[in-house]
């Protein structure tokens, strides 16, 4: 699947919530972001034949807290699921370290090749995104109404989340491992 693809399949319902939630408050908005994430796992697993872990992990989330949110009617759930999940993340990342596994090597290695320490830096450095996220989330939902959170949500983290990414393209670059050159067949 190219990459524009899978963007569309992952911030997909994530733009059904922002636009159920303008049109129709939170617990529509919930609702119908629980519906299309469904789908967007759906999808992937068709195309692909296989989900990557993260967008698992985000979807079981958010059913759990987006079911929570409805059941009880309190947005609070789905308020904190975003923390939550970025505190899993870096408490993965960060043990991870602590315990000298690879964590990130393991789920992008098919995409990238670099050098332990090049793997090292870049755990730690997800591990710290993912805590400041979470602590802006805290801050945000717990300072603002939820309409404000809801934006945040869409066109705050995707995009920090993005400049974050591109932001590690030069230690990608001073890590990579070269390709092995191809073999070529016997001199004549």
């Amino acid at each position: 699947m190219n990459q524009f693809a899978r963007l569309a399949i992952e911030a997909g319902p994530l733009a059904a919530f922002f636009i159920a939630n303008s049109q129709a408050g939170i617990m529509t908005g919930t609702a119908v972001f629980m519906v299309a994430i469904i789908i967007a796992v759906a999808v992937s697993w068709h195309m692909e034949r296989k989900v990557p872990i993260m967008p698992i992990v985000g979807a079981g989330f958010v059913l759990l807290f987006g079911g929570l949110t409805l059941w009880l009617q309190d947005d609070l759930f789905i308020k904190i699921k975003p923390t939550l999940v970025n505190l899993l993340f870096a408490t993965v990342l960060f043990v991870a370290h602590l315990t000298h596994r690879n964590v990130l090597k393991r789920l992008l290695g098919t995409v990238l090749n670099l050098t332990d320490e090049g793997w090292r830096i870049l755990g730690i450095r997800w591990a710290w995104f993912f805590l400041l996220l979470a602590v802006v989330n805290e801050v945000v939902w717990r300072n603002m109404a939820t309409d404000a959170w809801v934006n945040f949500k869409v066109f705050g983290i995707m995009p920090l989340t993005l400049v974050f990414s591109a932001l590690q393209a030069p230690l990608i670059l001073r890590h990579q491992v070269p390709d092995e050159p191809a073999e070529s067949g016997p001199a004549a």
